[in-house]
């Protein structure tokens, strides 16, 4: 994994990095996602094929933790669990 630190401007523009910038051009494509306190970059081009699927999984992630929080998820023990994932 790499790591590089950058600022943002008055404007909200960042700049990336020469040394993580490998593999992009200009006029790439961008997503950027936001969760709680990261953002997450990556190229549109290689997420084209799975960010439906990230995007939902993202969804039904923040919505699990949510009902999590409101007390609403089920305690169960261990073998219970196997038993009723074995159903699913």
């Amino acid at each position: 994994m790499d790591i590089a630190i950058t600022k943002m401007s008055s404007k909200g523009q960042i700049v990336i990095p020469v040394e993580m910038r490998r593999g992009l051009h200009e006029g790439d494509k961008i997503v950027v996602i936001k969760n709680n306190g990261q953002l997450i970059l990556k190229k549109a081009s290689k997420l084209d094929e799975n960010l439906k699927e990230d995007l939902e999984f993202a969804r039904k992630t923040e919505e699990a933790l949510k009902a999590y929080e409101r007390g609403e998820f089920i305690k169960m023990d261990f073998d219970e669990f196997i038993e009723k994932a074995k159903k699913w």
